[in-house]
Order: C-alpha cells, then structure tokens, then sequence
C-alpha cells in the first residue's frame, strides 16, 4: 500500500501505481471547509497552511496544490491590488504598472523572501510541508507565468494590443524580465519544499491569443521557466485555462513533466497524442458537476477521464480551481470514485482491453 507522495511519485516515473492520484485545485475550498473567506486568511500563513492540512486529511485526497491568488507575484514586482473580504485579490488593472512595455527595465525585481505577500506564500508552502511533506504531494504555485504577468504589469486589454502594435523586441524584452521574476519566484517555492512547482498562463489559451501568438510570445518563455527550474527530482507543472487543444503539443514541448488540463480539453485525446512521460493532470469541470452536479455525476466525469486514458499517466484533478462553495459530498465522491475506477486492477483491466483492441484493428 503506497502513500500519496509514494502514488503520485510511481506516476510521475513511469510506474504503476497502486491507484491513481487525485489532488483537486483546492485552496478556496480549503479555507472555506475551516470557516474562512480567502481575504480574511490571504496574508496568514498559518490559517492558510492549517487550511490545506485538515481539508487533505478530511477528504482523504493526496496532495495540496498552494495557492493564494492571481495578484501576488504581480503586486510584488510593484502593482495595486485590490483586496477583497469576501473574494482572492485582484490586480487593479485600471491602474497599470506599465504605461509602455519600454518602463519594465525601471522595476526592481522582485525578492520572494522580502516583497509583498512572497514571504507569506512561502511560508504556507513550508508549513505544509513540514506537516504533511513527507505522506503527501505538494506543488507549490508559483503564480503567474511569464506571459500572464506581463498583462497584469501592464494591463490586458493594452498587452493584448500590444502583440499586434508593438516592436517585437520590445514585447520580447519584457517577457525576458517578467520570465526571471517567475523563476525567481519558482525557486524559492522549491527551496520552501514543494515537491514540485507549477504557474498559471491563463491569457495564453487559445479563447483569448491566436495559437501563432501563443507560439510566438508564451511558449519560448514558458520554456525558459521549465529550462532553468526542472530537475528529475523536482518536476515543474504549466496550468493555461480553457481549451488548449490547440496548443497541446507545444506545451508538451516545454518539457514539463505535468501539464494541468483545463475541462473544456478532451483527456482521451490529450493522452493519445502527447509523450507518455507527460502526465496529464485533470480535468473533471469544477463548476458542473463540482458546483452544481451531483455524486452521481462526478462518479460519471471520473470513470469517463480514466476509462478514455486507461489510467495512464494521469493525476486526477479539478480542470480549474474548485470555488469555495463546492459540494462537500462531491469532494468526497470525487475522492472515492478515483479509488473505484482507478485502482491497479482495474487499470489493469482497462489496458489489457486496450490492446486487445488495438490488435484487432
């Protein structure tokens, strides 16, 4: 009987596990499962550490992905955030950094043990750690990517205009220091003892640039990251939200050992065509059925996401982050029909079936 991080590791090499993984984008629920909002706990570390521990214990799942928001990077490199009771922090995006991407070589880099909400990021990342490190898979977010900082540098509405306006060095330039304020950020995650790193690249997907622009101005930089942080020990995790059917094999060209699949991506598909040593991890919608839906349902997603794949290089997951009013009940089913559909016989199963079905053709 393997513990998580033992599961999550046999997946990660190649191995059989002796069920899949699953660990859910959780950090809303978390801190909602203990009686908190996120802006009331955004800045303690402490609460947000205890948060992901007993909501990992209560639900029986096998990591804790550490997250905070989409603005603390960003605010840390020198833009306004607006901070929200109720809600995650936002970058005031009518307030730009950057009036001109020419002005990012008059910011300081950022130092994730000094500035901002870093250090107390990283200390969330360390309390887990040290609690539940050595039975449990962290990944510690180390927020946005090269790519998704830059619109919050600059605005993403101007960024985006930018892309069709602005010399190509210029747009290059920035990316190159937005890319070192992310590694830096990376790092620091790893040294705080996550077993591995991931971003966030949202503006990347292909519902908002042209697949030629995300090859153009996202991939390179997201390669750098993988380029100057990965190790065999120490995996690295890209997460662009909506469909990136379209980009797929070029995020697998990074070489992260994990790609996050967002729901709108066909699993089935996605395992078809990329490399086995990519694990997928996803992809059950986390507002239907994890919102809205039923056990029932999310038993269905499950089953499907494991027989589509055989099992196969997947670390089961929420395609994006689960809001803070998600079922309980469907946390729970989410959990156990992982262990139903995914243990190593029925893997086993549905493989043998596999090639038998493939022989056949």
């Amino acid at each position: 009987m393997m513990n998580s991080l033992q599961r999550v590791r046999a997946v990660l090499n190649g191995e059989s596990p002796d069920r899949l993984p699953v660990i859910p984008q959780s950090f809303l629920f978390a801190t909602q499962t203990e009686g908190y909002k996120i802006g009331q706990i955004n800045r303690n570390p402490r609460l947000m550490a205890q948060c992901h521990k007993n909501c990992w214990e209560k639900f029986g799942y096998d990591g804790c992905i550490i997250d905070v928001d989409d603005a603390a990077l960003a605010e840390a490199c020198g833009a306004k955030v607006i901070y929200r009771t109720d809600s995650v922090a936002v970058v005031k995006d009518s307030e730009p950094v950057l009036k001109d991407l020419r002005e990012i070589d008059n910011l300081t880099l950022p130092d994730p043990q000094k500035d901002g909400r870093l250090p107390e990021w990283l200390e969330t990342t360390r309390r887990v750690a040290e609690d539940i490190g050595g039975e449990a898979f962290i990944i510690g977010r180390a927020d946005q990517g090269p790519f998704n900082l830059l619109c919050l540098l600059r605005g993403a509405t101007q960024f985006m205009e930018d892309l069709l306006t602005e010399d190509v060095d210029v747009i290059c330039r920035a990316l190159a220091w937005t890319t070192d304020a992310h590694i830096r950020f990376a790092k620091a995650q790893y040294a705080a003892g996550a077993h591995a790193v991931s971003m966030g690249d949202a503006y990347a997907s292909p519902n908002l640039i042209s697949p030629a622009l995300y090859r153009k101005f996202a991939f390179p930089w997201e390669k750098k990251v993988v380029d100057a942080v990965q190790t065999r020990e120490q995996p690295y995790d890209i997460h662009i939200c909506g469909d990136t059917t379209a980009v797929i094999r070029d995020m697998t060209d990074c070489k992260a050992r994990i790609l996050e699949i967002d729901w709108k991506v066909d699993m089935g598909k996605a395992r078809k065509i990329l490399p086995k040593e990519t694990v997928l991890m996803g992809n059950i919608n986390p507002s239907d059925p994890m919102y809205l839906g039923v056990p029932a349902q999310v038993e269905a997603q499950i089953e499907k996401i494991i027989r589509d794949t055989c099992g196969q290089g997947i670390i089961i997951s929420s395609g994006c982050a689960l809001s803070e009013n998600t079922k309980p009940e469907n946390v729970i089913a989410m959990v156990e029909a992982t262990h139903r559909y995914g243990s190593r016989e029925q893997l086993e199963l549905l493989q043998a079936e596999q090639e038998k079905t493939g022989k056949a053709r």
